[in-house]
């Protein structure tokens, strides 16, 4: 459930804050009051794309914040498969727009993509624009709507289809590149062959470009290493004036006094030991210098080895471990195209196989669809009923596709009649803008009593109602509540008496700007505006009473 809402700096808003409740939020407000700017808010918590234009004027930065209520199980669950984590039964989902179009996604105070703030948002929010219903005209939805629908009693199926269909079509593309004739399979036996034996001519062992490449670097530098050690060499070999004979020196001189005092004959201790370093480290010295080699003949051979070596490391792998294991894919490459009409029958009889299973796994999700639907559409049926259309009729007609998807071989689109006598047609055919709305709210609600998302958002998708429709409408979104936390944004009164919450926005001028704002509404607040959106600017006795009367009776029908 959605807990809090704040907003800062965002078009209109200042800040504002707004604490909803279970059941039925309500929002109402004047034309231009800034309510689709509270809802483009929330579609911007939820990882919408960010426009810079969306910042109030002179800000440096806009910032929402939304917090929801975490119990479900299965929310927690699915949350967690996420690496998503409610903290004290509570999900913070935070975005900060800044000055230069930059913004942040957190949750929980923890960075996270866009991406993900989306996926988070589609497990707890539902939200239905205004213009959402034009989705029922894209037939491919109507699929993804019975599947929905359908849920658990499909999830583990379409997880099998899907997993056939890409064994299948991993086998199909590999059977369509396996058309060599005679002539081509003997080009690529030649060159892979080719390649074959200058990997093998060349004796690869593991590790050895690394050890070329010290003794390249050691070889190159061959003078300047023997200058240096030369100078080592006289500056540490016995000699006046050499470090052996000052150390030497110096430790006669400590050893002379070393009896008066137990502190310097420590000191002449640790000079010994190190006098005896400069003896070992001067041995040392001696043999690397005798043992150190370096020629033309043997940079020259280090030089063109490691040349070979990288040649064939820009054709075949950046390692010698990776060249050698292309020589391997290249061997079993050859072995194929030595075999290759065992190959292409193998592959072919993989091909059957794996569209067998698809057929089946097809058939199957089939049959859960159409069995599904059937109660699926008596459902949204019943719903449209109690949204007023007295006699609808409504079906899915399932078509076979020519080919194979990701999701089967199904292709569905809704049908319906909305008065008697007229055959099925397609929505598109069919339904005005005020039908779609009701449509859309009917399969939403339907929806919704099979999911386990907890908040739902409708956004004006009463528009093009009016009347006894309205009401009906109104009733169908209080039914909804029942079950669901739902935040309605509505200019009907009808459905605004109904409110278990209900807020204004309203924009006023202060100084040089305009600001908009949300409050809570007490009863009598309510009724006030309940009376305005009634009777617009003028606010009779008589609306006062019918708005009262409007609110007794939702009242009276909690």
């Amino acid at each position: 459930m959605l807990l809090n809402l704040h907003v800062k700096n965002l078009a209109l808003i200042g800040e504002t804050e707004v604490d909803f409740g279970p059941g039925l939020n309500i929002l109402s407000g004047e034309t231009g009051a800034g309510k689709s700017i509270l809802i483009g808010s929330v579609n911007l918590a939820l990882g919408e794309k960010a426009q810079k234009s969306l910042l109030r004027e002179g800000a440096e930065y806009a910032l929402v914040e939304l917090t929801f209520s975490v119990e479900q199980s299965a929310q927690v669950q699915a949350l967690g498969e996420l690496d998503i984590f409610p903290e004290d039964g509570q999900i913070l989902m935070t975005r900060r727009l800044a000055a230069n179009g930059r913004s942040v996604c957190r949750i929980n105070s923890e960075t996270v993509s866009a991406a993900l703030m989306r996926r988070v948002a589609s497990l707890l929010i539902d939200i239905h624009g205004q213009h959402e219903h034009q989705s029922l005209l894209t037939r491919k939805n109507h699929l993804r709507y019975l599947d929905a629908w359908a849920g658990h009693a499909l999830e583990e199926k379409k997880g099998a289809l899907a997993s056939c269909y890409h064994t299948w079509a991993a086998c199909k593309r590999q059977l369509e590149e396996a058309s060599m004739d005679e002539e081509q399979q003997n080009r690529e036996l030649s060159f892979l062959q080719y390649e074959i034996d200058e990997i093998a001519q060349a004796r690869l062992q593991p590790g050895e470009d690394e050890q070329l490449e010290a003794d390249f670097r050691r070889l190159s530098h061959g003078r300047k290493i023997l200058d240096a050690l030369a100078e080592c060499r006289a500056l540490c070999s016995d000699g006046s004036g050499s470090i052996p004979d000052a150390s030497g020196r110096a430790l006669r001189a400590l050893l002379h006094v070393s009896e008066y005092d137990e502190q310097v004959c420590a000191l002449a201790a640790q000079l010994q030991e190190i006098d005896c370093l400069i003896q070992d480290f001067n041995r040392d010295l001696c043999d690397y210098m005798d043992d150190f080699e370096f020629s033309e003949e043997l940079f020259a051979e280090v030089e063109s080895r490691l040349d070979q070596i990288n040649h064939l490391k820009s054709k075949y792998g950046k390692t010698i471990d990776l060249i050698l294991e292309e020589k391997e894919k290249k061997e079993a490459e050859v072995e194929r195209l030595l075999h290759y009409d065992e190959y292409r029958r193998n592959l072919e009889a993989k091909l059957s196989g794996s569209e067998l299973a698809l057929r089946e796994i097809s058939e199957e999700v089939s049959e859960i669809r159409t069995s599904a639907a059937e109660i699926f559409t008596e459902e949204i049926k019943n719903a449209l009923i109690s949204l007023n259309f007295q006699d609808v009729r409504l079906e899915l007609e399932f078509q076979r596709l020519e080919h194979y998807t990701e999701n089967g071989w199904d292709d569905v689109r809704f049908l319906i009649s909305t008065n008697p006598g007229e055959p099925l047609k397609p929505l598109d055919a069919v339904a005005s803008g005020g039908e779609l709305s009701r449509i859309m709210l009917a399969l939403k609600t339907v929806l919704a009593e099979n999911d386990e998302i907890e908040t739902l958002i409708f956004d004006e998708i009463d528009s093009g109602i009016s009347g006894r429709t309205a009401q009906r409408v109104a009733e169908k979104i209080r039914q909804t509540a029942r079950n669901h936390q739902v935040i309605c944004i509505t200019h009907l009164p009808q459905i605004a008496s109904m409110a278990d919450s209900h807020f204004l926005i309203e924009k006023t001028s202060e100084e040089s700007s305009t600001i908009s704002r949300i409050r809570a509404l007490d009863r009598e607040e309510s009724i006030q505006e309940l009376a305005r959106m009634l009777g617009g600017t003028q606010i009779t006795e008589s609306v006062m009473r019918t708005a009262r009367e409007m609110k007794d009776m939702a009242d009276g029908h909690s």
